[in-house]
């Protein structure tokens, strides 16, 4: 069986570019978010992206629009060959919601998980059918950075992976199978250390985030500090990733520093660059100023 229709359930950041993507490379998508007309306009402002990024056109951008509908309300029946959970990395959140979706859905129905911290076998137990579920991640910005990485768990039926890889491809993503379960998968088992180190000289004041993106971006040759980052990813992943952190390890000053002040941004609307600012301001950020790796 391939995958022809899919089911993209909570349109933020990522669960948004997810949608389109799949829309845009001719895939039927419904995108289930609570607040549809906020997914709209996450979604419409990716259209000047891809003209850059992809060269676009209105029309073909269009065309991928066409290819998608948005729900605030669940169905009884959800008519879909794969479901693609992007819900808030809460764990007691992510088991309600796989809980309650795989009672309506068919035998045909494969489901995956975008998570990028919990492993399939921590949801797996939420599903009616373990065997067709597993975890498939994506990074941000997918129409540039185009892996998805798929990870099954013991019970994973080998089939159900091949068929993800195969709609992957056809998404036009790069399938990377990761063979046994690895909480950060291959991405944030990199990722996080340098996440965290990030953390630990904002929270305990060593440096602003400015200076520390500037000295990273110098010293290392990269296009991108770990505060530009976390401004794309948007502030709320990045306070529920922290919490988690913190739940593993409720005596570390810093992790409780860095949730302290990241709540205390997002409480002032400051969610990143969906919101116009974060640990910058948006549309015109300083670091995309000329002086700003001479300061």
């Amino acid at each position: 069986m391939s995958i022809q229709n899919v089911f993209v359930a909570g349109g933020g950041v990522l669960g948004s570019q997810i949608a389109y993507q799949a829309a845009y490379t001719g895939f039927k998508v419904t995108s289930y978010d609570l607040h549809p007309e906020k997914v709209q306009k996450r979604i419409e402002t990716l259209r000047a992206g891809y003209k850059q990024d992809l060269k676009t056109t209105d029309q073909q951008f269009d065309n991928g629009l066409a290819n998608l509908s948005y729900i605030s309300q669940l169905p009884e029946k959800i008519d879909a060959d794969l479901i693609i959970e992007a819900l808030p990395e809460v764990l007691d959140l992510k088991k309600s919601f796989l809980k309650e979706i795989s009672q309506e859905v068919s035998t045909k129905t494969i489901i995956a998980s975008n998570s990028s911290t919990f492993t399939p076998s921590q949801l797996k137990d939420s599903v009616t059918d373990p065997a067709r579920f597993l975890n498939m991640h994506f990074a941000n910005r997918i129409r540039l950075y185009n892996s998805a990485e798929i990870m099954g768990h013991p019970g994973t039926d080998p089939a159900v992976i091949e068929q993800v890889i195969a709609f992957a491809r056809k998404m036009k993503m790069v399938p990377v199978h990761i063979k046994k379960e690895k909480a950060g998968y291959i991405g944030n088992t990199l990722l996080t250390p340098w996440f965290n180190a990030a953390l630990d000289l904002w929270a305990n004041d060593y440096a602003t985030p400015q200076d520390i993106d500037r000295e990273w971006i110098i010293s290392q040759g990269a296009s991108v500090g770990p505060f530009m980052l976390f401004d794309m990813v948007g502030l709320r992943t990045a306070y529920q990733i922290t919490t988690n952190e913190l739940q593993a390890e409720p005596d570390n000053q810093t992790y409780q520093r860095a949730a302290k002040r990241l709540k205390q941004m997002l409480d002032a609307g400051k969610l990143g660059q969906e919101s116009g600012e974060g640990f910058y301001h948006y549309p015109n950020p300083e670091f995309e100023q000329d002086d700003f790796l001479t300061k």
